[in-house]
């Protein structure tokens, strides 16, 4: 029976091993950028940075420490120099191949840091897969600039898992329209017309705001802003202020809003404050070929007839008025129903001689005081 050489005793007592094989090791010694680990063979296990992870520049001191134990797969039995090359990200990614799989199958919601910001989208890495998420599956509205998920936590689902062609597709998207969804229904199971609510600005248009209200955006159309006249919502507006809103009208998915609360209708007590027969004083708001429209106050203004300015013929307003003017008038008209006022300057000026009265007894009316808003006595 022939002896067995000193290596050949050597050889028994350790275990063999074979390349893509799993192993448990300890950590005999870490450096920034390798780790050291007895896998119960002949050799030691070298386990390199890149092997470890795919995070760039990761100082594997700060992740590992002196005899923590570790699975990891055999890559290499022999590197040429009798070591043992092993790998943790590839073990991890089988691992984790499963793990999406069974995310994908299940339909189940995963969060994950954000690690880069592409052209396209956002990859994020679930135990050591990649996954991509097009721009257009990353918000529910379209965003073009998506550096602000950097290093952010999102969560999504799987929706296309091929590890053939190592393409796996994370979609945020289904899951905001989802959230929208529920939070939409529960809305409009809350709200009535005539409710008051608190929502966000959303968008600011030339004809009016977006105001999102959790789960649903209303409509505050520009004729609904105020009392008085808007002539810009952007002046008055901006994304991200929080108002307090009227329901003014629900259609089907379509919410109209108001801020006209009707505490604060100026017409509640005109006819009262702009009876016939009240002398009033305003500003020209605009005017046209036929009148200006004089703003007694926030929200009513009372039209001045041309033919109402001067008893002298005037062909259209702008030849005595102007815009932002102060003037004075009597009130020789009032419609509530109609919101609608008119008033004379004429009706102010004294009335015209009567027959076989001397000129001395003639009182004059500067008409010029009047329309600023002074009187002659």
């Amino acid at each position: 029976m022939s002896e067995l050489t000193f290596e050949q005793m050597l050889d028994e007592t350790f275990k063999t091993i074979h390349a893509g094989e799993v192993v448990k090791g300890t950590v005999i010694d870490v450096k920034p950028e390798e780790i050291i680990l007895n896998i119960g063979y002949k050799s030691e296990g070298i386990l390199t940075r890149n092997e470890y992870t795919n995070e760039p520049n990761v100082d594997l001191t700060n992740v590992v420490k002196v005899d923590d134990t570790m699975e990891v797969k055999v890559l290499k039995v022999n590197d040429g120099e009798g070591q043992v090359l092993l790998t943790y990200k590839r073990l991890a990614a089988d691992r984790g191949n499963k793990r999406i799989e069974e995310a994908y199958n299940n339909r189940e919601v995963l969060k994950a840091k954000v690690v880069q910001v592409l052209d396209g989208g956002l990859s994020v890495v679930v135990d050591e897969v990649k996954i991509f998420i097009p721009a257009s599956l990353v918000s529910d509205t379209y965003e073009k600039d998506l550096t602000k998920y950097a290093d952010q936590e999102i969560e999504f689902v799987i929706s296309e898992y091929n590890p053939r062609r190592r393409r796996y597709i994370g979609d945020r998207k289904q899951l905001l329209l989802e959230k929208k969804a529920e939070m939409q229904k529960k809305l409009f199971e809350t709200i009535k017309v005539g409710d008051t609510v608190e929502g966000t600005v959303k968008n600011v248009t030339d004809f009016g705001a977006f105001i999102d209200l959790g789960g649903c955006d209303g409509l505050l159309h520009i004729s609904e802003m105020s009392w008085g006249r808007v002539e810009n919502p952007k002046k008055v507006f901006k994304v991200g202020d929080v108002v307090k809103v009227l329901i003014k009208d629900i259609a089907g998915e379509k919410i109209a809003l108001s801020l006209k609360f009707e505490e604060n209708n100026p017409w509640r007590d005109a006819a009262s404050k702009y009876a016939i027969g009240s002398v009033v004083t305003g500003r020209v708001a605009r005017m046209t070929d036929f009148g200006a429209f004089i703003e007694l106050e926030s929200g009513i203004d009372a039209l001045l007839h041309v033919s109402q300015i001067s008893k002298e013929h005037i062909d259209k307003p702008s030849d005595v008025l102007k815009t932002g003017e102060e003037v004075t008038a009597k009130v020789v008209d009032f419609n509530e129903a109609d919101k609608k006022i008119s008033l004379s300057i004429k009706a102010l000026l004294a009335p015209e001689q009567e027959a076989g009265r001397d000129d001395e007894d003639v009182v004059s009316v500067d008409i010029d005081a009047v329309i600023s808003g002074e009187s002659e006595e």
